[in-house]
């Protein structure tokens, strides 16, 4: 039996045209389904621990929306017995799909799933914020400072919506990340690496936690990444010159592997990132309000997926 989380508004309804084609195909070969779809935000997270709170049985759960629908369901899941995820890649940045390298046909990516040849064990990541030490899960990246920024701006944005209608919701975030660009200004801040290594920063932009390459749509902040080595890779953004980001930002949009001044890169197992000021934080391009300390850290091989 196979499980589908679908969120039917992903990349503004594209999705549930997507689950559409998928479901006619699971129909035509026969195969063993059911389908749990997504009303409200939280619910993809409410049907992923329905289904394994408790449960010692094998599942295989199928994701079919963007990053934020499979976010949800990694922080749904209770990992009590066998759990294997499958992902259909439905939503506008979808960067998971591409640091996986999966299909970019849904029904290729169904066929991988109903006949899988190879399973990774990836890693995910934890981050704690605010005074309750609240937890969440990400299964790309998190961050904190303009990619942020970029992230809070757009969910309470037309403009999102706008673009989603005619399948060009990359452009929501060139088209954010260009405003905060121009709004933002540097904090000041350190970094403390597995507990032990002090960074001090002074002109901090944003820092990103990587457990994939890539975030926000195509940018590939973090080329070293390395989803199953157990470790984060942080990609710090701090310069006294906002304009000199620019080739940074337009280099990674490309998938180039530069070094550029006021970026440096980090790997650890857990980070500890404390800024002067709130800065917004996201995960998995999810708001999570503005902080001044997080804490992140890596759980290693935890989550077995169909690739």
């Amino acid at each position: 039996m196979y499980h589908f989380i679908v969120n039917p508004n992903a990349s503004g309804g594209r999705s549930n045209k997507i689950w559409k084609r998928v479901e006619r195909q699971l129909n035509h070969l026969e195969i063993p389904y059911e389908a749990f779809v997504t009303e409200n935000p939280l619910d993809a997270m409410a049907f992923a621990a329905r289904l394994t709170e408790g449960c010692k049985e094998p599942r295989v759960i199928v994701a079919v929306g963007g990053d934020g629908t499979m976010n949800e369901v990694l922080d749904g899941l209770a990992f009590c017995g066998p759990v294997t995820l499958g992902y259909i890649p439905a939503g506008a940045g979808n960067d998971l799909a591409r640091s996986l390298k999966l299909p970019g046909w849904p029904s290729r990516c169904l066929r991988k799933i109903l006949n899988p040849k190879y399973y990774q064990l990836l890693d995910y990541g934890v981050i704690s914020y605010g005074e309750k030490m609240e937890h969440r899960r990400f299964m790309i990246s998190a961050g904190i400072g303009m990619d942020g920024a970029v992230c809070h701006n757009l969910a309470c944005s037309r403009i999102k919506q706008t673009l989603n209608r005619f399948h060009a919701g990359k452009l929501g975030y060139w088209v954010m990340g260009i405003r905060q660009l121009i709004l933002c200004y540097p904090v000041k801040g350190y970094l403390l690496l597995d507990g032990t290594q002090r960074v001090e920063l002074n002109h901090i932009y944003f820092i990103s936690a990587h457990i994939h390459a890539y975030e926000g749509g195509g940018f590939k902040f973090a080329p070293g990444a390395d989803p199953c080595d157990g470790k984060l890779t942080l990609c710090v953004v701090h310069h006294s010159g906002k304009l000199k980001l620019i080739p940074f930002l337009v280099s990674s949009l490309l998938g180039h592997q530069k070094k550029y001044r006021g970026v440096r890169s980090y790997q650890c197992r857990e980070v500890e990132i404390h800024t002067e000021r709130p800065m917004p934080v996201h995960v998995d391009g999810e708001g999570c309000m503005s902080q001044k300390d997080i804490h992140l850290r890596c759980i290693q091989g935890k989550v077995r997926m169909i690739v």
